[in-house]
């Protein structure tokens, strides 16, 4: 069966995005983006809310952007054909080799786990996330810890009243003190 993963850059006291709204303290260094690069490549689907839909449109035609280094066009050529769910209820449309989620996340997920297929189904966006940790959808979290404290704004673990145990997996720390930590929910 197919895990679900969560894999985001978080501030060390555990927020995705600062209270102003920014996330300028994530932008991975090279050694950080050929990691980013390479955990793509385990994706089967990747399931996204609409303002990170709206974000990473940008990959679908940055392919067309001269400027665009190796390493970028590498992760163009990866995300551009990745299937994607989009989760949103004021989109009435997607680009790209993405689609609207016809039901709930409970029921895309059910629905993806029974079909054939490799690769992980990933999620991206925080209120998407948050929604599939709610229901304990989450099979990993894979959280890239950046050495900052930001005070504030949306937490990377949603706050619920259950208790979630996780097994560590994998961890790596990279030349920019960036900490990679991968945990596996406990069942």
């Amino acid at each position: 069966m197919r895990s679900v993963t969560c894999s985001m850059g978080v501030s060390l006291d555990g927020y995705i995005v600062g209270p102003d709204g920014g996330f300028d303290w994530t932008a991975p260094d090279e050694e950080v983006f050929r990691f980013v690069t390479d955990e793509i490549r385990g994706v089967g689907v990747h399931l996204l809310g609409r303002r990170l839909y709206e974000t990473m449109l940008y990959w679908e035609t940055a392919d067309q952007d001269p400027s665009l280094d190796a390493p970028m066009l590498e992760w163009t050529a990866l995300w551009k054909p990745l299937p994607k769910v989009v989760f949103s209820t004021t989109l009435s449309a997607v680009q790209g080799n993405a689609r609207l989620a016809s039901g709930g996340l409970a029921e895309e997920i059910e629905r993806l786990r029974a079909e054939p297929g490799e690769g992980d189904i990933a999620i991206g966006g925080a209120t998407l996330a948050a929604e599939a940790a709610e229901l304990g959808l989450i099979d990993e979290y894979r959280a890239r810890v950046y050495p900052v404290l930001v005070g504030g704004g949306t937490p990377f673990f949603p706050r619920h009243e259950r208790r979630v145990d996780l097994e560590l997996v994998e961890t790596h720390t990279f030349s920019s003190r960036v900490v990679y930590l991968r945990h596996r929910v406990a069942r």
